[in-house]
């Protein structure tokens, strides 16, 4: 019987995880394949396991059937380890002599190519890169390529379904840095960048609503583009009042700030 206070791992592709105990609850992440958490509580019927995700602190419900525990042991293992996150569209694990199918950013239990885990075996067919090493900007490029036309999808972190702050989290931890899950937390991180005209290819721009509050974000490229997750992610042009949709002729998104992130 699951506790709190309990390890858990994903050894799914994808894992909703919603605001409330229940399937018609609002999805606000998903886990995806390798992302760890605690167990912070549980539903009275026992059907869901609230968790905190130890990547970015961010708590929801998870369905106990997809609850897959793991030691404290295997769990700080994970945590000093140097492991390997998936950087192709989609890849494969063996995983207990059982295909999964995985998708760009999961988290691949291998540290310097050799399997490294305490409790499991795993086989990956695919490419990976070491989750620390930070890239520069033209890795960046590769990167969100790799989830353009993307669909939206509110609380989604995979090329499947995204939301605008999944996007750029997942796009950052891909390049060896660490975002918080929702817009108006990452506004928080990184150096402000004194307007447009001081940006940098690979700044983060946030954009706010008609309450002032931070709603979206996305990733400054060259020549006064961004790319987001609006409808699906897209490159659309930037100017100093906000996003320009040349489809819609007119301003979708209001520029508030700008932080660098990358080294």
């Amino acid at each position: 019987m699951t506790s709190i206070g309990q390890k858990g791992i994903s050894r799914l592709s994808i894992i909703p995880v919603r605001a409330e105990p229940s399937d018609a609850a609002e999805m606000v992440t998903q886990l995806l394949f390798g992302d760890h958490y605690s167990v912070i509580d549980i539903s009275k019927d026992q059907k869901w396991v609230k968790i905190e995700i130890y990547f970015d602190h961010y708590q929801g419900w998870i369905d106990s059937k997809q609850f897959h525990y793991i030691s404290e042991e295997y769990f700080d293992q994970i945590n000093n380890s140097d492991y390997k996150i998936c950087t192709d569209l989609t890849a494969s694990i063996l995983y207990q002599k059982n295909l999964i199918s995985v998708t760009l950013g999961s988290v691949i239990p291998i540290s310097t190519n050799e399997i490294f885990a305490i409790e499991e075996h795993l086989g990956f067919n695919g490419e990976a890169k070491s989750l620390s090493a930070k890239r520069d900007f033209e890795y960046l490029k590769g990167v969100v390529k790799k989830y353009l036309n993307a669909p939206y999808l509110w609380g989604g972190k995979s090329p499947f379904g995204i939301d605008c702050s999944g996007f750029t989290q997942m796009v950052f931890k891909i390049c060896g840095y660490n975002l918080k899950r929702d817009a108006s937390q990452q506004v928080q991180q990184g150096k402000l960048v004194d307007g447009l005209v001081n940006a940098l290819p690979g700044d983060l721009a946030f954009f706010r609503n008609e309450d002032k509050k931070v709603t979206h974000v996305g990733i400054l490229l060259e020549n006064q583009e961004i790319i987001h997750a609006s409808g699906r992610v897209k490159i659309d042009f930037l100017d100093e009042n906000g996003i320009f949709n040349a489809e819609q002729k007119g301003y979708t998104h209001y520029l508030t700030d700008i932080k660098r992130i990358l080294a």
